[in-house]
C-alpha cells in the first residue's frame, strides 16, 4: 500500500492555513478532479477522494490538532473519525461536502449532472470515561443514546398513508439546474429545490405520530467495543449510529470521545506509566524489596544498596499497549528518599556519630551525577 501523502501537501496549503483557505483549496481541487469533468479517469477519481479525505480531517479542529501532533496515526483506526479511519465512497463525499459544490450537487461540465443529494442525519458525540485498567485491557461498554430514529408508523416519510405528491417545480428530482456561461465554457450547477427543500415530493397529509418530520426521539442501547491502549481525547466513530435523517436518507454517525479517570498512584505518559517511589533511608542505604503498583496488581522490585534519589527503574512491558501497533510501553519508577523529620533522641545520636564518617560524604562522581541531573531539569 502506498504511503499516504501529507494532508497539507494534498491541499497545497501551509500548516497555518485558515478554515477559509482550506475550503477554497479543497473546492479548487474538487472542481479540477470532479468525476463529471473527468469521466472514466480513475487517477482523477483517486485525487478527488484524496482531497476530500484531507479536507475532512483538516476542516475539523479536533482532528486537525491530533493530525498535527501524531500525523496519520492520530486520525486512523480508533483514533480518528470521519473517513480517515477507512475508505470513502463518492456517496460519502457528496453527502458530507455537497455544500462545497454549491447546493445539492455539482453540475456536469457538459455531462449528465449529479443525482439528487442524499439527505443525511446529524452526527452525535458522547463521552465515555475509562479507568486505567480498562485502557490497558480494552473493554465492552453499553451506552444509552437518546437520538432521532425513523418513525415506524410512516417508515420515515413523514406522510400518513403515503399521502404525498410529486413536486411540480423539480418534477420529483429534488434539485433545480442552473447553467452559466463562464470563461471556461458553460458550467452547470444544481441546488436543492426551493419548493420541496430537496425532497422531490410534497406531503399532503402529515403523519400524526411524528408531525410530518419522519423522525421521533427514542433511547437506544449501543454496545461499544473499545480497544486496549486508547488515549484521552481519541474519538471512536460508529457509522450510522447517529441521528436519522428527516424524511428518509442515511443516518449520521456517533463519535465516542475517550476520557481517562485519574489513577491514585500511576501517571500516564503516552504508553508508559510512571510511579514515584519514596524509599526509607534504611532501604536506600542497605537495599531491599518494595511493592510497585501496576494496572493489574502489584510487582516486587529489588532495590540495590546505595540507590540514589532521582534514579529511574524501568519495568519492561509493564506499561500500556499501543493502540496502533504492537507491544506495550514500560513502567518507570522514579526513586525518591524520605528524610525523616522527627527523630528520637537515640536516633539523632546515631546520625551524629555517622555524620563525620567518610562514607557519609558524597564522592566526586556522586556530586557530578547530581549536578548533571539537576542541570537536565532546566534544559
Amino acid at each position: 500500500m502506498a504511503e499516504k501523502r501529507d494532508y497539507y501537501e494534498v491541499l497545497g496549503v501551509s500548516k497555518t492555513a485558515s478554515a477559509d483557505e482550506l475550503k477554497k483549496a479543497y473546492r479548487k481541487l474538487a472542481i479540477k478532479y470532479h468525476p463529471d469533468k473527468n469521466p472514466g479517469d480513475k487517477a482523477a477519481e483517486e485525487k478527488f477522494k484524496e482531497a476530500a479525505e484531507a479536507y475532512e480531517v483538516l476542516s475539523d479542529p479536533e482532528k486537525r490538532q491530533r493530525y498535527d501532533q501524531f500525523g496519520h496515526a492520530g486520525v486512523g483506526g480508533a483514533a480518528g473519525g470521519g473517513f480517515s479511519g477507512g475508505g470513502m465512497s463518492m456517496e460519502d463525499i457528496f453527502s458530507h461536502f455537497g455544500d462545497i459544490f454549491g447546493g445539492g450537487g455539482f453540475g456536469g461540465f457538459g455531462g449528465g449532472g449529479s443525482a439528487r443529494r442524499t439527505r443525511r442525519g446529524s452526527d452525535l458525540r458522547i463521552r465515555v470515561k475509562l479507568t486505567l485498567k480498562e485502557v490497558a485491557t480494552g473493554v465492552e461498554k453499553k451506552i444509552k443514546v437518546r437520538k432521532y430514529v425513523a418513525c415506524k408508523h410512516c417508515n420515515g416519510t413523514g406522510a400518513e398513508g403515503n399521502n404525498y405528491s410529486t413536486c411540480t417545480t423539480c418534477n420529483g428530482s429534488g434539485v433545480v439546474t442552473r447553467i452559466q456561461n463562464t470563461m471556461l465554457g458553460r458550467m452547470q450547477t444544481q441546488s436543492a429545490c426551493p419548493t420541496c427543500g430537496g425532497e422531490g415530493k410534497i406531503i399532503s397529509k402529515k403523519c400524526p405520530h411524528c408531525s410530518g418530520e419522519g423522525v421521533v426521539t427514542e433511547e437506544e442501547v449501543i454496545t461499544l467495543n473499545i480497544p486496549a491502549g486508547v488515549m484521552e481525547g481519541m474519538q471512536i466513530p460508529l457509522r450510522g449510529k447517529g441521528n436519522a435523517a428527516r424524511h428518509g436518507g442515511v443516518n449520521g454517525d456517533l463519535y465516542v470521545l475517550i476520557e481517562e479517570e485519574e489513577h491514585p498512584e500511576l501517571m500516564r505518559d503516552e504508553n508508559d506509566l510512571i510511579y514515584n517511589a519514596l524509599l526509607t533511608l534504611p532501604v536506600a542505604v542497605n537495599g531491599g524489596t518494595i511493592d510497585i503498583p501496576t494496572v493489574d496488581g502489584k510487582a516486587k522490585v529489588k532495590i540495590e544498596a546505595g540507590t540514589q534519589p532521582g534514579k529511574v527503574l524501568r519495568l519492561k512491558g509493564k506499561g500500556l499497549p499501543r493502540v496502533n501497533g504492537y507491544g506495550n510501553g514500560d513502567l518507570l519508577v522514579n526513586i525518591g528518599v524520605y528524610i525523616p523529620e522527627n527523630l528520637s533522641k537515640d536516633e539523632r545520636k546515631i546520625f551524629e556519630k555517622l555524620q563525620d564518617s567518610d562514607n557519609m560524604k558524597p564522592s566526586d562522581s556522586a556530586k557530578k551525577s547530581f549536578f548533571e541531573r539537576f542541570k537536565s531539569m532546566f534544559e
